[in-house]
């Protein structure tokens, strides 16, 4: 109810955001970046003027656009970067030269004017409607990528005596559990590194958890491997904070954030280009960094200047923006959900149902809704089945270097028609290479 409270008040805002002239007035005034505008030189009249736009219907919803090959566009199942919504890009090359008649390219405009602080503030309205955000949360558009977050966590979390839980389910895990281990006394609670990383805890009983432990960290979604924590999570003790990282699986699905006291994720998987990476912070946690925490990765110092301590990643946080205007458009995350796990479901059923010519190694339970690993009999037949879909517009389905086999992500924004293309090749392929 509070997520769709949200984004009914998210959608009733950006039908106010402009007065009877079609301004913008102010730094806290935002125009939609769906709206309509014209694209061109401005004349005097709009040099004079912040920008210039009318609310209009100036991209066209997911919803009609069916397929993207007749666009010359392959479909993309890279991990990340990863593929975008066609018709945001669509729609971030209609503004890429003079962004909401303002005479400027978005990344031409200073990050402390009132058109990107439109920009900054209608994307972290956006993303407070889509998941629902407490007002007792900060959110951060920070630089570095997750990665920089395996140290800034413990920085900011710990003392260098305090101990941090780690369940490692898979790479991204592991590193943030070993960089943690330079700035706290980090513990490890769960591995499946013993079985290759295809499973996840089911139950609090296998953790090793710490009594008192500042955090326990998990990974939501292992890109690498294909696991993903669903409906469970660990349950922490009082004063114990949860922390996750949900790069890959960012907005996919509806979340209930309370139940963080961080969230981070790099927006390179389901919501814009690399560049930019979210937290997600409950504000109490922030202000207690160790005192040689650097200057950048201190939530204290974004949090006081709203993401605005030094210049941002403004093109990508505009990209973000549009991205989640368009999950806003789509019915918000429970309908983005359903749509994932048909997506899922379809490429899960084509390869359990292949008579183990396809094999998915993840124990069924905890397969990723987002990425998707699997393996056929050897090396060289993978590398003929990725080549052979390169050819047919289907790219980046190679697995990652340090497991092999195929692997295709598909987020958000990936369409059902590219998964389907994506088994109608698959099921040719067995048919032409199965042994008779």
């Amino acid at each position: 109810m509070a997520a769709n409270a949200g984004m009914a008040r998210a959608l009733v805002a950006r039908s106010t955001f402009l007065g009877g002239d079609g301004r913008c007035s102010s730094p806290a005034s935002q125009v939609s970046p769906f709206s309509h505008v014209r694209i061109g030189r401005p004349d005097r009249r709009q040099r004079e003027i912040s920008c210039t736009a009318t609310v209009g219907t100036g991209i066209a919803p997911s919803s009609r656009i069916e397929s993207i090959e007749n666009d010359g566009r392959v479909y993309n199942f890279a991990a990340g970067p990863a593929t975008l919504p066609a018709n945001v890009v669509k729609k971030a090359q209609q503004d890429l030269y003079n962004w909401q008649g303002c005479g400027m390219s978005i990344m031409e405009m200073s990050h402390r004017g009132k058109e990107f602080l439109s920009v900054i503030q209608k994307a972290e309205a956006d993303l407070r409607a889509l998941l629902a955000i407490p007002d007792n949360y900060e959110v951060l558009f920070l630089q570095g990528g997750a990665s920089t977050l395996f140290s800034a966590i413990p920085l900011n979390l710990c003392s260098p005596e305090d101990t941090a839980d780690f369940i490692v389910t898979g790479s991204w895990g592991d590193k943030a559990y070993k960089e943690a281990q330079k700035y706290c006394k980090a513990n490890l609670a769960w591995s499946g590194k013993a079985t290759k990383y295809t499973s996840i805890p089911s139950s609090g009983s296998e953790l090793k958890l710490t009594p008192g432990a500042k955090f326990v960290h998990v990974c939501a979604n292992e890109t690498i491997h294909g696991v993903e924590f669903k409906d469970w999570y660990p349950a922490v003790g009082e004063g114990t904070i949860l922390v996750a990282d949900m790069s890959s699986n960012f907005c996919s699905k509806p979340v209930d954030v309370s139940k963080f006291g961080v969230i981070y994720a790099g927006a390179q998987k389901n919501v814009g280009p690399s560049g930019v990476t979210i937290a997600i912070v409950r504000k109490d946690l922030v202000g207690g960094a160790q005192p040689t925490t650097p200057v950048m990765l201190d939530f204290k110092t974004h949090a006081d200047n709203k993401s605005l301590y030094n210049t941002p990643p403004c093109f990508a946080i505009y990209m973000c923006g549009l991205v989640f205007e368009d999950l806003l458009h789509q019915g918000g995350l429970e309908a983005i959900a359903r749509k994932n796990n048909d997506k899922a479901e379809i490429l899960y059923r084509a390869i359990d149902g292949s008579d183990g010519f396809y094999k998915c190694p993840v124990e069924a339970s905890v397969r990723s809704v987002m990425n998707v690993p699997f393996t056929m009999a050897s090396p060289e037949m993978e590398a003929a089945f990725v080549k052979e879909a390169a050819g047919k517009g289907m790219v980046q389905l190679k697995g990652h270097r340090s497991v092999g086999g195929v692997r295709a992500s598909i987020y958000n924004a990936m369409p059902r028609a590219g998964v389907e293309k994506l088994v109608a090749l698959m099921k040719d392929f067995q048919a032409r290479h199965q042994a008779k």
